[in-house]
């Protein structure tokens, strides 16, 4: 992911773009792979780690009756999380997680491995849900790798 993250690093470089992150069940490991990167103050502006539901309203701004209607785990949370990191912060870009990683927490609609991810570019939000297999590693991981292959593939140069 170290590759990954410093094409994402030279993209956001060369934009002269800041980022932000909020993350759920990735609980800050994709800000931490961000960070891990000499000179990403430069492209990284702030992480918000929102784990639980009062976090996701208090430091985003996500609608708490918008997750008690939808799920924390859904498309519309994590298009508002990815909203509210730009919002709340000096980013320009900003990506977002919210899903059950595991081994508890799953039900038959949203299984273990259940990830909603969401962008926002340029005022612009996109959402994909995701499934991944495996331990609840495994599903961060894998989470933690999309979220930021979705934000490359979706920088404009």
């Amino acid at each position: 992911m170290t590759d990954l993250t410093a094409c994402l690093a030279n993209k956001l470089t060369k934009l002269d773009w800041m980022m932000a992150t909020a993350e759920s069940c990735t609980g800050g490991m994709i800000a931490a792979q961000c960070t891990d990167l000499p000179g990403s103050s430069i492209w990284f502006e702030r992480g918000f780690v929102t784990y639980s539901n009062a976090a996701k309203t208090d430091m985003l701004g996500v609608s708490s009756s918008l997750i008690l209607e939808q799920g924390a785990v859904s498309e519309p949370v994590a298009r508002a999380m990815a909203m509210g990191a730009v919002e709340c912060s000096q980013a320009r870009v900003s990506l977002a997680v919210t899903g059950i990683a595991g081994p508890g927490g799953g039900s038959q609609t949203k299984p273990v491995g259940t990830v909603w991810l969401a962008w926002c570019v340029n005022g612009k939000v996109d959402a994909e849900l995701c499934v991944f297999e495996g331990d609840r590693a495994k599903v961060r991981q894998a989470a933690a790798a999309q979220a930021l292959m979705g934000l490359f593939k979706r920088l404009p140069i």
